[in-house]
């Protein structure tokens, strides 16, 4: 890996202009999330149930007594032998910003298309403790963009992203904030897809304060090299003890 090196004084330099821009950025990412908050709701009027370990459930209900739900729509269909890669990628992080989020009024949860017996095997299998819900069944995935038919999938026509796109897939990620006011009304507030869920991945944010980066740039496709955590060769394995 080729570099420029030059001496200390020299890199406190470049360092320091650097840092001016990241500031930049931190402001304009401050507003935006501000924009974030400030969108319209629309109430959701329409009725959604959902398979939990704690029996039937409507969307209401899956707010745990706080104000705040975020849903990540992980993409585990019906039939499916195990999740998403990708998706796996994201919820390795999930159960550490959990009990976090629940101090600051906001509940999480998985949701996938996948029958509960189904989504409870893989979560078994890959130890993960956040709650993961199946709607299974119901039009929520499909109303939120993220679960298709096989007729769309066939003729390429698939609202995604807020555009129409050609994927090759039933089920495609994303992530649906909602708001539930004392009178139980429930209240949609933000979705988003795609590079969208960057945000969510820590592993990234690490990775982008490498000289290499994410290193993606020569692979087929974004996350190419990403594999669910218990498949990755055990030399590659972090380890305290060398």
């Amino acid at each position: 890996m080729q570099h420029s090196v030059v001496s200390q004084q020299e890199w406190l330099a470049v360092r320091k202009a650097l840092l001016a821009r990241e500031k930049e950025f931190t402001k304009a990412r401050d507003a935006l999330s501000a924009a974030r908050r400030d969108l319209p709701w629309f109430k959701v009027d329409k009725t959604y149930t959902f398979d939990t370990p704690q029996g039937r459930k409507m969307l209401g209900e899956l707010f745990g007594g706080r104000s705040q739900l975020v849903i990540y729509h992980f993409m585990l269909g019906p039939g499916w032998v195990q999740g998403c890669p990708s998706c796996s990628f994201l919820a390795d992080h999930f159960d550490g910003a959990s009990i976090h989020l629940a101090q600051r009024d906001v509940s999480f949860m998985a949701v996938s298309r996948a029958p509960l017996a189904e989504i409870d095997a893989y979560k078994t299998r890959m130890g993960w403790r956040f709650p993961w819900v199946s709607s299974f069944g119901s039009d929520f995935n499909s109303d939120f963009d993220v679960s298709f038919n096989k007729t769309d999938v066939a003729a390429k026509t698939l609202a995604y992203n807020y555009d129409t796109v050609a994927v090759n897939s039933e089920e495609l990620p994303g992530l649906s904030v909602f708001y539930r006011n004392e009178r139980g009304e429930v209240f949609h507030t933000y979705s988003t897809y795609a590079r969208g869920l960057d945000i969510l991945v820590g592993a990234y944010n690490f990775l982008d304060l490498t000289p290499k980066g994410r290193d993606e740039d020569s692979l087929p496709w974004t996350m190419a090299w990403v594999r669910r955590h218990d498949e990755y060769e055990a030399s590659q394995q972090p380890s305290c003890c060398g």
